[in-house]
């Protein structure tokens, strides 16, 4: 697959690094000539630099690997080159107190969307930390990283299915790109409890088993579930 990135930071590191290695052509766009050298020589395997235009054209997949504020601008000045392109949007819209930037307005990649229509804008990646999407692969407790990915057209989405699994991770349908905005909202709302809190996320949850809560055959077990000297069952 040909993918562009659109960025030179570090979520562009991180992706770009596990593409370029799964056997994919990558190139990486930068205002920045430089920047772009110095990242694609890091990506190694066979990574290219570019001017954001050139990548954009290149890429049957584009990530937009920009700050919020900046990529629907970006998007705009490159609309023609991502015409027909998947374009995938790992943005996070939030600002200082962890506040939601896009509250009230269109989601991030709804913006992108409307940037460059003729694209196909999918989000995706944009609930960790860089850090982990460095890691190879991100495994915890013996299970994949799973990474919910929202979007409108069927190929797109199949096209950034298979680069979640080049990460290591499991791709979840997270519905149409009208719930990217949720995928935004929850990111903030974890980065202020895993920052401003210190809170463990992944506690908030119950296992899939539980999450419709417990049948009938289980009612008895509710109390002895919730109780100090419960063992979790539902």
């Amino acid at each position: 697959m040909r993918i562009g990135v659109l960025g030179t930071g570090n979520m562009a590191d991180a992706l770009a690094t596990h593409w370029a290695r799964a056997g994919h052509e990558v190139t990486i766009g930068g205002r920045d000539a430089d920047k772009a050298e110095r990242l694609a020589t890091r990506v190694g395997a066979g990574a290219r630099p570019a001017g954001l235009r050139a990548a954009a054209e290149f890429g049957q997949v584009v990530l937009a690997a920009l700050p919020f504020d900046a990529g629907a601008g970006v998007a705009r000045e490159l609309r023609a080159a991502l015409d027909g392109t998947v374009l995938v949007d790992c943005s996070n819209p939030v600002g200082p107190g962890f506040r939601l930037l896009t509250e009230g307005g269109p989601s991030a990649a709804r913006r992108l969307a409307s940037a460059a229509p003729e694209a196909h804008v999918v989000k995706a990646f944009n609930l960790c930390h860089e850090d982990v999407w460095r890691m190879r692969p991100p495994v915890f407790d013996g299970r994949p990283l799973a990474v919910p990915v929202c979007g409108d057209d069927p190929a797109a989405l199949a096209r950034v299915h298979e680069l979640v699994r080049d990460v290591g991770c499991e791709p979840v349908a997270g519905g149409g790109l009208e719930r990217a905005g949720l995928l935004e909202a929850t990111a903030a709302l974890f980065i202020g409890l895993w920052v401003g809190e210190g809170a463990d996320v992944q506690a908030i949850a119950p296992p899939l088993a539980c999450a419709a809560g417990p049948g009938p055959e289980q009612g008895e077990g509710r109390e002895r579930a919730s109780s100090p000297a419960g063992d979790g069952a539902c």
